[in-house]
């Protein structure tokens, strides 16, 4: 055996790999992206295929077809990608699979790098598919390999749900020091049952209701739901607990940090719900805390199993808010539920002093970031105006903070040229700006784009093409031509693209040429029509330094200018003057700014 410190998302892609996956196919989104990335790295060796698709939608429609073919397939997302892959998803529950089919869903509570707290587990709820939740980057390795193995067993796709804290810490697995290559898919037959016609979708519902009752019976089987501190056939306790998820290790530590042993029902299958053991650990405590994530979908499923059967054990959590419903979850907060709930208090003394707060760090673009030049030349084209900037999901969404404040609107991936639009036709005499990221076109940017130009809405689109999917680890797009592989394909050119979707008012420019930049911007909103202009310019994350920046004190008239205006981190007043520190990347903005010419490039 070989033994390996992985990461939960890493441990993922070893399972997935340990199980024969053939096809693997996801969008980046944070906190799942390592998952495709470590499948991708491997890939090569083991001999399957692995794919970045432009959005989770078009993933999961790749991984159907593949297991209409017998071969097993993979998808990865975040949980709003999975609103996304909704409407595949929900018919494809109808359909069912051939090979196995797995969904990782990383829920982020928090939210850390979300727009929303969304629970998978209720969403595996609407669509009747089974939902694993893992505890351990360990457990997650061996739930993504018995996911394959119940999909095939029930002829559905099932849902691995982990959450931030799983996803992103990391254990010593032993993983074996050979795995088999995946065996050859079976082929697709064809077959009126692939068809989704409205008299296969009414017998296909029933046959899926009968299936969460086989999938019940097979997960109350599985070794992810177990009970500790109450061994004896009849023992009895007061009260006891119900942890799914990461929360069962809160609840672990929780309990050490208050010298308490009382018995503990983890939950690692919560959809559909595991019934004997709950039953069972129902009638032997008198009172139940339920301890889980996000929304109560154990302990709603829970209270109604309990109502079914006359068992009068009282049950609390979410529902009495003795356990938030929203945020993370941690150790401390799962600690004063707990005592909330035993009604006592902590044996364990507190600390003599409180830790100090930790000092609160607003996100910031990069020093150097080609998206701060972009917004610049936006704010300025719109001086004196009234223009509304209407923004998208993106590391570009940081536009919204001082002094940029060039994003006045955030919904969802691809909705800023919509938003535009629907402003447009409110205030029809208000300049409409929306900005979008090379990757988020690519994803759900083109259809609004499409609609703004048949509809003609008086809109401007400025895609910010920084050659990468920045905010979720730099992974490769349709613009740049590489795939998850890292072969070399054809790069889909986003000019001849919008070109293609009917644009008459296309311009693409270095955001690092201020005067360019302004003149495209200018033009671009003054055009009566949809108008687009792309700025393109690599990922400083991804460049190199070229030059840098000095500040010539006999000619700088401390203005504040470029402290003012650009909120570049690179530049700081620590003793009242403006000074450029080692960030500096060298974009030159600053300098094209400063009215007294005081910024100049440093010689070497």
């Amino acid at each position: 055996m070989n033994l390996k410190l992985l990461m939960g998302n890493e441990a993922i892609a070893y399972g997935a790999v340990e199980a024969g996956v053939q096809v693997a196919a996801g969008y980046p989104g944070t906190p799942s992206s390592e998952v495709l990335t470590t499948l991708a790295r491997l890939a090569p060796e083991k001999n399957f295929y692995v794919e970045w698709s432009i959005n989770e939608k078009a993933a999961l429609e790749v991984a159907a077809g593949a297991s209409y073919a017998g071969a097993r397939a993979i998808v990865t997302m975040k949980q709003v990608g999975l609103n996304v892959a909704a409407d595949p998803l929900m018919t494809l529950a109808y359909i069912g699979v051939k090979g196995g089919l797995v969904l990782v869903v990383a829920d982020d509570p928090g939210p850390h790098s979300s727009q929303n707290e969304q629970d998978t587990r209720i969403f595996a709820r609407f669509a009747k598919l089974p939902v694993l939740d893992p505890a351990t980057p360990a457990e997650a390795r061996e739930m993504v390999k018995y996911a394959f193995e119940l999909s095939e067993r029930l002829g559905l796709p099932v849902i691995l749900r982990p959450t931030t804290r799983t996803c992103h810490a990391c254990q010593d697995i032993e993983l074996a020091e050979g795995t088999e290559r995946p065996r050859p898919p079976s082929g697709f037959e064809k077959s009126p049952n692939w068809v989704i016609l409205p008299g296969l979708a009414l017998r296909r519902h029933a046959w899926l209701n009968q299936q969460q009752e086989v999938a019940r019976e097979l997960l109350e089987e599985s070794g992810f739901n177990r009970l500790i501190n109450l061994e004896g056939e009849h023992d009895q306790a007061e009260a006891g607990v119900i942890a799914c998820g990461v929360s069962y290790n809160y609840i672990r530590e929780a309990l050490n940090l208050l010298w308490l042993k009382i018995p503990v029902l983890k939950i690692g299958t919560p959809y559909p719900l595991p019934v004997k053991p709950v039953l069972d650990f129902l009638t032997r405590v008198k009172r139940v805390l339920v301890v889980e994530e996000q929304e109560p979908a154990v302990e709603d499923q829970v209270i109604a199993l309990a109502w079914r059967n006359k068992i009068h054990t009282g049950i609390s959590g979410k529902n009495d808010r003795l356990v938030p419903r929203e945020g993370e979850l941690n150790t401390d907060k799962v600690k004063t539920s707990l005592e909330k709930f035993l009604e006592t208090a902590s044996t364990v003394p507190e600390a003599a002093a409180a830790a100090p707060e930790l000092p609160l760090r607003p996100p910031v673009l990069c020093a150097g970031c080609p998206h701060r030049a972009s917004f610049y030349a936006f704010k300025e084209a719109a001086r004196g105006t009234d223009a509304i900037f209407s923004g998208d999901i993106g590391c570009y969404t940081l536009g919204v903070m001082a002094p940029l404040n060039a994003v006045d609107t955030c919904l969802c991936m691809g909705a800023g040229i919509s938003i535009a639009a629907g402003l447009h036709r409110a205030e029809p005499n208000r300049r409409q700006v929306a900005f979008v990221g090379d990757s988020t076109f690519f994803h759900s940017g083109i259809p609004g784009l499409i609609n703004a130009v048949y509809n003609r809405a008086n809109v401007t689109l400025v895609v910010l093409d920084n050659r990468t999917t920045a905010m979720t680890g730099h992974q490769p797009h349709p613009g740049v031509g590489r795939t998850a592989a890292g072969e070399q394909g054809y790069p889909v050119d986003i000019a001849r693209l919008v070109e293609a979707c009917g644009v008459e008012f296309v311009r693409e420019v270095d955001p690092y040429d201020l005067e360019a930049s302004l003149n495209a911007a200018r033009a671009a909103m003054e055009f009566p029509g949809p108008a687009v202009v792309i700025m393109k310019r690599e990922c400083i994350a991804l460049a190199r330094k070229k030059k840098s920046y000095l500040i010539d004190y006999q000619s700088c008239t401390e203005c504040g200018l470029c402290l003012e205006d650009l909120g570049c981190p690179a530049i700081v007043r620590p003793e009242g003057r403006p000074e450029i520190s080692q960030n500096c990347y060298g974009c030159g903005i600053c300098a094209q700014i400063c009215p007294s010419n005081a910024i100049r490039e440093e010689t070497r």
